[in-house]
C-alpha cells in the first residue's frame, strides 16, 4: 500500500472515528510523523480531550486553531447576505466550513515544513474535494494523502474492527455509529437507517441541537433580530457579536423545533445522499434576512440576486471557495446589501416561524401608494394604458393566429 516516503504529514483531524484510526494507519504505513490539527469552528464538546486522544494514538503534537470568529465574519455572514440555499434547502452547514479548516491547515503546514497534508474523507463524500481544492488555492505544490482512496478498510464497521484492534477509545458504538458533522451553524446526521429514505428519522434519538416540534412548547416565542447592511447585530434588542448571537438564536430556535430539514441532496460526485440536518439559528436567520429585503430591495435587483443565490450554493456546496467568481459575486450582494438595515419581528412555534412584523428606515413600501383607500399620488386610470401595451404581444398572436 505504501506508495511514497514522507516524514511529516499533517492531518485534518476531527477526533472522530476516521481520524482517530489515521493517525496510526499514518505512522505503520508511512513511517512519518504525524500533526494533528484541528479547526475550532464551533462544535464544542467534541474538543474535549483530544490532544491526550491524538497523542495517544500516536500523533507529535496537536494544533488547536479557534477559528470560530473569523468563521462567522468571513464564511457565514457573506453566504447568508447572498441568501444561498443547496437545491433550496440545505443551508450549507458543512460546506462552508471546510475551506476556512483547509486554509489554516496548509498555513501550519508550511510552518512545520511537511511533505503532505492527509484528510479522512471517504472517497464518495464532498468534503474531499472542499479539502482539496481549498489546498490547491493556497499550496498548489503540496501532496495530498486521503486514505479513504487508497486502503484495505471498506466500511465504518471496518474502521471499527480497525480501532479496537489498534486500542483506539472511540465514543461511538456500532449502533449509534450515525456520519455527523458538528459547528456553530449545523449539526449534520447520515447513515445507519437514515441510509433508507423509506425510513422515518428517529429524532428522538439523534436530535442534539433541539427539539422535534412536537415536544417543542405550546406556546409560541417572539423574536427580533436587527440587522446592519444585511449583517445580524441584535437579538430581542440586545447587541451581540456574531457568535453570540448565533449561539442565542440555535437556543431559541432549538428549543421551538426550528430548523429541522430531512432531504436527499446530489452530492457533486454524481451520486444522492440522505440526511438530517439541524440548522436552528441559522433558519431564524435566512428568514429574517428574507423577510428585511422584500421592503429593501427593488424588484428587478431581488429577482437577479435570486439567480446569484442559486449560483452562489453550487460553488460553496462544491468547494469553490477561493475563486474569482465567488469574490465577483460577493462584490454584487454587497452592493445589494447597503440597504438590508431594520428589525424583523417573528413568532417561532412548533418548528414554524411567522412572520410578526418587519421594519427599516430603507423600506421601498409606501403603504399610501399600496393602499385600497383613496390616495393622490396614483392615478387608477393609468392602468388601463400600462395593460393595453403590456398585452399587446398576446392580442396580436391571438388576432393573426386565427389565419393560419
Amino acid at each position: 500500500m505504501k506508495q511514497k516516503t514522507y516524514q511529516k504529514v499533517v492531518l485534518a483531524y476531527s477526533g472522530g472515528l476516521d481520524t482517530s484510526i489515521i493517525i496510526p494507519w499514518l505512522k505503520e504505513n508511512y513511517g512519518c510523523e504525524v500533526i494533528a490539527v484541528s479547526g475550532n469552528v464551533g462544535q464544542a464538546d467534541e474538543l474535549e480531550g483530544l490532544e491526550e486522544k491524538a497523542l495517544k494514538t500516536g500523533a507529535s503534537k496537536l494544533y488547536v486553531e479557534d477559528l470560530t470568529e473569523a468563521f462567522v465574519e468571513d464564511y457565514i455572514w457573506p453566504t447568508l447576505k447572498a441568501g444561498a440555499k443547496y437545491e433550496g434547502t440545505y443551508l450549507l452547514g458543512t460546506s462552508f466550513a471546510r475551506p476556512i479548516i483547509a486554509k489554516r491547515i496548509v498555513e501550519i503546514a508550511k510552518a512545520e515544513g511537511a511533505d503532505a497534508i492527509c484528510h479522512g474523507c471517504t472517497g464518495k463524500g464532498n468534503d474531499q474535494v472542499r479539502f482539496e481544492l481549498a489546498i490547491k488555492a493556497f499550496a498548489p505544490e503540496m501532496e495530498i494523502i486521503a486514505p479513504w482512496r487508497i486502503w484495505d478498510i471498506k466500511s465504518r464497521d471496518e474502521e471499527i474492527d480497525y480501532a479496537e484492534a489498534h486500542h483506539i477509545p472511540l465514543k461511538i458504538s456500532r449502533e449509534t455509529n450515525y456520519s455527523k458533522d458538528k459547528n456553530l451553524w449545523h449539526l449534520s446526521h447520515e447513515g445507519l437507517d437514515l441510509e433508507d429514505p423509506a425510513n422515518e428519522p428517529k429524532y428522538e434519538e439523534i436530535l442534539e441541537l433541539g427539539v422535534s416540534p412536537e415536544k417543542a412548547p405550546d406556546a409560541p416565542t417572539y423574536v427580533t433580530v436587527q440587522f446592519e447592511k444585511g449583517v445580524p447585530t441584535a437579538v430581542n434588542g440586545e447587541m451581540m457579536e456574531g457568535v453570540a448571537l448565533i449561539a442565542k438564536l440555535n437556543e431559541l430556535g432549538g428549543a421551538n423545533g426550528i430548523g429541522i430539514i430531512d432531504i436527499v441532496e446530489n452530492r457533486l460526485v454524481g451520486m444522492k445522499s440522505r440526511g438530517v440536518y439541524e440548522t436552528p439559528g441559522g433558519t431564524i436567520l435566512y428568514h429574517a434576512h428574507e423577510v428585511l429585503e422584500t421592503i429593501c430591495l427593488d424588484k428587478e435587483t431581488m429577482h437577479v440576486k435570486a439567480s446569484i443565490a442559486q449560483k452562489y450554493a453550487d460553488l460553496v456546496y462544491n468547494g469553490q471557495w477561493f475563486t474569482p467568481l465567488r469574490e465577483a459575486l460577493d462584490a454584487f450582494v454587497e452592493n445589494t446589501q447597503q440597504t438590508v438595515t431594520g428589525e424583523v419581528k417573528m413568532k417561532l412555534y412548533k418548528g414554524n416561524i411567522m412572520n410578526a412584523g418587519v421594519k427599516s428606515p430603507y423600506t421601498l413600501y409606501d403603504e399610501a401608494t399600496a393602499s385600497f383607500g383613496e390616495d393622490d399620488g396614483y392615478n387608477q386610470a393609468d392602468a388601463e394604458g400600462f395593460i393595453n401595451l403590456f398585452g399587446l404581444p398576446i392580442k396580436e398572436y391571438a388576432k393573426l393566429s386565427k389565419n393560419w
